[in-house]
């Protein structure tokens, strides 16, 4: 059979989605050749230099006002070298197929690392400063002292920091460690075809058809999304051991005492947080994903699921395409209706070339919100394709690019907020629109599909998240016992499916090697918790937010403008939640159980 190459998204949907923006990198620089990158670079490598030749040595002789110039000094080359591996890192990712794309930002990389190895020193002597020394340094100097959380986060590393030559090693080996091997993956990835029904597709749009109402698509999707992920197991397998294999070796030298500490201390959170919302959400697998999926395979007219129904749309659903114009009133009206400034805060992402929403050729799959630098603003990246759920991740992404926005005000090494705090504006822009859309809706059938939506999407913030959560410590507890065979990952993922998912599936020949495609595992290990601490973290504030405080908007943009400078007790405290309330879970986790209950009373 002839396969006919479809990738674009404005040819698979065809004019329906309308005009969709792409980026304008030229906030970060005009070209790969541009003047102003030369400079740039040849500053870096000489302010590198001097910083070494000035500091090295000498953090502990410093007075306040010494100090506070090292820091600022410090924060000044994050930024030249941040806006240089934006600029390259964003290129690359519009087209990862592309090899000069990738050979620059491959250089970039290079670059940056051999500039910045003489700074490694700074970390590691900073940490052996006398504590009592430090607290009278940032008692005498209030500029300094604003700087306190980032050495608090520093500071958290010193039982885990080695020798300086072993840290300069680690610094140096980097680009051919797991940056290596994450660019393996994803251009790997980026290239993999799937022939559907004699289309050829790429991964993205491979997985938009498990969306299909057609079940028949969605199977098919599925199977060429198994055969090839089978074909390719042995070199994901191979990227996986690796990887776990090295971050073994680095926790062990480091005495790292689980393999999520790490994880749990670049979050701020404590990994007894981290247990309890892990807790309290694979006991409420029965009242959330059991009972639900229960609920949609009699809408569906199933017995029992299987892996391709996850996702489908209800048989009432419109399978109509929300154009990009809509989309974007969408959510722009209901970020206006919370508060105007929202808005105002969000215009220049559509305006300015802020967003890349089409699915090109090599592009990288999924969305994300990138904040480049404190002194330029976010990038948005989408792979649009007009489904409900796409107007949802344009939310969500655009909430993470406001509070990119509001926390640039804090500076570069503040600005950037912890992952279990990074969801906050992003899973509350997702809530915003949908509360609009649920109040827009004209009748019982269309409110029905709304909330079922909703507790999807939550079903897979939350315990998607926490069993994808649980399969990394299960893959990283196994590899530390010996390399891993394909088979034995296919295992330890089937562990944590039945389990989260509920007793109404079936599991289909393949869906075994679903693993593989996950990006989060290969890139941030442990990241995935993050998901369902910000929903569980938003459906409590969402709940006071309800309650009607009236000064809930001022008590959000604070937080939103903090960045990295407090801790999530210190933030919540004003609004009175508290995430280390084992209780304070189950608040956020009843939201999704109250969305059930409407749905299964509109079946009585």
């Amino acid at each position: 059979m002839n396969s006919t190459r479809v990738f674009d998204a404005n040819v698979t949907g065809g004019e329906a989605l309308g005009d969709l923006p792409e980026w304008d990198l030229s906030d970060l620089y005009p070209a790969t050749n541009a003047p102003e990158l030369k400079r740039d670079l040849e500053w870096l490598e000489q302010e590198c230099a001097d910083f070494a030749k000035t500091y090295e040595g000498k953090l502990a002789d410093l007075d306040a006002a010494g100090l506070l110039k090292a820091v600022q000094r410090y924060e000044q080359i994050d930024v030249i070298a941040g806006r240089i591996m934006s600029f390259a890192g964003l290129r690359y990712y519009q087209i990862t197929t592309d090899s000069d794309r990738a050979k620059f930002m491959a250089d970039c990389q290079d670059q940056i690392t051999n500039f910045t190895t003489p700074l490694v020193f700074y970390g590691l002597e900073f940490n052996r400063l006398d504590d009592d020394h430090l607290t009278e340094l940032l008692a005498e100097n209030t500029d300094l002292a604003r700087y306190k959380p980032v050495f608090d986060r520093m500071r958290a590393m010193k039982p885990y920091q080695l020798s300086d030559e072993l840290e300069k090693f680690l610094h140096d080996q980097s680009t051919v460690g797991a940056a290596a091997w994450n660019r393996l993956f994803d251009e790997t990835m980026a290239g993999l075809e799937f022939d559907v029904n004699g289309e050829v597709l790429n991964l993205e749009a491979t997985l938009n058809q498990l969306t299909e109402q057609d079940r028949t698509k969605r199977e098919t999707a599925t199977h060429a999304l198994a055969a090839v992920f089978n074909d390719n197991l042995k070199l994901f397998s191979r990227v996986h051991n690796t990887l776990a294999k090295e971050k073994e070796i680095e926790d062990r030298w480091r005495k790292m005492p689980t393999p999520q500490t790490g994880r749990h201390l670049a979050n701020h959170v404590e990994p007894e947080v981290v247990e309890a919302l892990r807790n309290a959400v694979v006991a409420a697998y029965p009242r959330l994903s059991h009972r639900y999926y229960a609920l949609k395979a009699k809408w569906l007219g199933l017995d029992r699921m299987q892996v391709w129904d996850r996702n489908a749309p209800l048989p009432m659903e419109s399978d109509r395409i929300v154009d990009w114009n809509e989309a974007r009133d969408t959510v722009m009206t209901a970020y206006g209706e919370f508060d105007p400034k929202m808005a105002d805060i969000a215009k220049p992402f559509f305006t300015d070339g802020w967003i890349d929403a089409g699915v090109k050729p090599g592009k990288a799959p999924g969305a994300f919100a990138h904040p480049t630098v404190t002194p330029v603003h976010p990038y948005v990246m989408l792979n649009y394709l007009g489904k409900p759920r796409d107007v949802m991740t344009l939310a969500h992404e655009l909430g993470h690019g406001v509070h990119q926005v509001l926390a640039a005000e804090q500076g570069e090494l503040l600005s950037s907020t912890p992952l279990t705090l990074a969801e906050t504006a992003s899973v509350f822009g997702e809530m915003l629109t949908f509360r609009k859309m649920l109040d827009g809706a004209t009748d019982q059938a269309e409110r029905k599909v709304l909330l079922a939506n909703k507790v999807e999407d939550m079903i897979n913030t939350v315990v998607r998240q926490i069993a994808f959560y649980d399969f990394e410590c299960k893959l990283h507890a196994a590899r530390a016992e010996g390399e891993l065979t394909p088979d034995d990952i296919n295992a330890l993922w089937m562990s944590v499916q039945a389990e989260s998912l509920g007793p109404v599936f079936d599991f289909a020949d393949g869906y075994e090697t679903f693993w593989a495609y996950i990006p989060h595992f290969v890139h941030s290990p442990f990241y995935v918790y993050a998901y369902a601490f910000g929903d569980g973290l938003v459906n409590a504030l969402y709940a006071v937010y309800q309650e009607g405080d009236p000064d809930f908007r001022a008590k959000y943009f604070d937080m939103l403008r903090a960045g990295g400078s407090k801790h999530h007790k210190e933030l919540l405290a004003p609004f009175g939640l508290d995430a280390s309330d084992p209780k304070f879970w189950d608040k956020g986790l009843s939201m999704i159980e109250g969305f059930i209950d409407e749905l299964e009373a509109m079946e009585a």
